[in-house]
Parts: structure tokens; C-alpha cells; sequence
């Protein structure tokens, strides 16, 4: 469960760093070459946040970026909105 995203399931994936030195053809070089290839990973953007749910009880949860940027989740409200007192 860890490094996963709760809502979309956004997992550490794998892949290559390629090095590449040398200037490209069209610009008047002779090439580019790659120099060395080497294992990496690519991690989700996961932050920790306070969710409301449709139950109404709130809940931390560990969301990435783009499901809170989606609106995918709701942020619970940390105090209730300022109303002014009816007379």
C-alpha cells in the first residue's frame, strides 16, 4: 500500500535514463551517441490529505496530485465558513 495512490491505484513504475552526448546532425554536428543507460524509477506525486467523504466523515488519505487537481476527491472544510449574525 505504500507509494500507491488511494484513488486511482497510481503505482512506482520503472524505466531507463538515457545519457547522450554529442551535437544533432541538423544543427551541424556529426550525431548524438548514447553514452549509458541506467535503471530508474518514476515515482507518483502522492501528498497526504483530509478527505470528506460522502458519508460525511473525514479521513486522511494518500491521493496523487492529479486526483486532487481532478476533483476526484474533496478536501474536508477545516472551519466553517464566516456567516454574519441575523438579527
Amino acid at each position: 500500500m505504500a507509494r500507491e495512490c488511494e484513488v486511482c491505484g497510481k503505482k512506482p513504475m520503472s524505466g531507463k535514463q538515457i545519457e547522450i552526448r554529442g551535437v544533432a546532425k541538423y544543427l551541424g554536428g556529426v550525431g548524438t551517441k548514447v553514452t549509458g543507460i541506467t535503471k530508474r524509477k518514476f515515482r507518483p506525486n502522492l501528498k497526504s490529505v483530509k478527505v470528506s467523504m460522502p458519508n460525511g466523515e473525514v479521513c486522511r488519505m494518500r491521493v496523487c496530485t492529479q486526483c486532487i487537481r481532478s476533483g476526484r476527491i474533496t478536501k474536508a472544510v477545516k472551519a466553517k465558513p464566516f456567516a454574519l449574525p441575523t438579527t
